[in-house]
């Protein structure tokens, strides 16, 4: 092998080398973001996992709720949700932008808590 085939062997390994480490650079920052976006993904993953089990939680709450409610308040807790007052003080008129009435869950809710 004479000298200038040997210089432009050089050059040709040289050159194939840094594309090599381009190549290894680019992956090593996709791969790192994959790990960050994996990272986030298992993170909120996490959170919506844990907001399932408290409205599981609390949709068990609100079924048993009904469940202690004799049907005389079961029947006003349907009124009140469909808009209207069930309390001595305002009882059917219309509740304003369906806000809660503190008398009215009273009504339906107040003994039980007693």
């Amino acid at each position: 092998m004479d000298k200038r085939t040997l210089y432009d062997e050089f050059d040709r390994l040289e050159e194939d080398t840094q594309g090599l480490v381009r190549k290894l650079v680019e992956m090593k920052q996709t791969m790192s973001k994959l790990i960050e976006t994996n990272v986030n993904l298992e993170m909120e993953n996490k959170h919506l996992r844990e907001r399932l089990i408290e409205i599981e939680e609390r949709q068990l709450e609100l079924s048993s709720t009904k469940q202690e409610l004799s049907k005389s308040r079961m029947n006003l807790e349907k009124i009140y949700e469909e808009g209207f007052h069930v309390c001595n003080i305002y009882y059917g008129s219309r509740r304003e932008n369906d806000e809660e009435c503190a008398f009215c869950l009273d009504v339906i809710y107040g003994e039980r808590n007693k």
